[in-house]
């Protein structure tokens, strides 16, 4: 028996690379111009969008000057208006920097004023969402928005409304999320991009190596000296 999960996500990816080519270069250029004005990559993700946070910031083969935001309830209070806009007063996000906020929905409070947040401190703010899912989903802020109406730039990660892709033979409700692996996808290839355009100016970008080659540590820790005093507080 043929497990469908394979071509779906073949299929989905080159959807994902044929429409957001161009966004991908925009939010790539953001990134490069963010760095070079010294300023960090930052990223949020709620709940399970925290994984896209995750694969951006503080990686092997990512950028040194990036860190995910770690909101301390791990978004037990993502559907409550004003968790976010006190959590923010206390993150360290500056207009140099580029924020990503990563909701599948896009609907919810939190994420909403994280984006909210970032921006009033003057930050470039990215949204990675499910577009047109979003578009038909009511916002649950009393702004009546939902992010990607907030940002600056806008990722679409092309999947359906409720994140659950197949169906499987005998039963009527969906299964298996993917908005994780284009959300990776499309991160990875925004850092890829950024790390060309640097490259092209004759520059080389402050990438992590891992840690478990050798000299990756010793290597990390000499770039990471330039940018302590952002990448581990809050």
């Amino acid at each position: 028996m043929r497990n469908n999960v394979y071509e779906y996500v073949g299929r989905l990816l080159e959807e994902v690379e044929l429409t957001q080519k161009d966004n991908v270069e925009k939010v790539a250029q953001a990134m490069v111009a963010s760095i070079e004005s010294g300023g960090i990559i930052q990223a949020f993700g709620a709940g399970h969008s925290h994984a896209g946070a995750l694969e951006l910031t503080h990686r092997a083969g990512g950028f040194i000057p990036s860190k995910s935001i770690k909101e301390p309830a791990g978004g037990a209070y993502e559907s409550i208006e004003g968790v976010g806009t006190s959590f923010m007063k206390k993150v360290d996000v500056r207009k140099e920097d580029i924020v990503f906020v990563i909701s599948n929905s896009g609907r919810n409070p939190l994420p909403i004023e994280i984006a909210l947040g970032a921006k009033s401190k003057g930050a470039k703010v990215v949204a990675v969402t499910a577009l047109e899912a979003s578009k038909h989903l009511k916002s649950k802020h009393s702004s009546g928005k939902n992010l990607y109406e907030i940002a600056d730039l806008v990722l679409d990660n092309r999947i359906p409304e409720g994140d659950a892709c197949l169906l499987v033979e005998g039963m009527n409700q969906k299964v298996c999320g993917m908005s994780t692996i284009t959300t990776s996808v499309l991160l990875q290839a925004c850092t890829y991009r950024a790390v060309e355009i640097f490259v092209e100016k004759g520059k080389i970008p402050p990438i992590y190596m891992s840690q478990n080659v050798e000299g990756g540590r010793e290597f990390n820790e000499k770039i990471e000296k330039d940018y302590i005093e952002r990448l581990y507080r809050i």
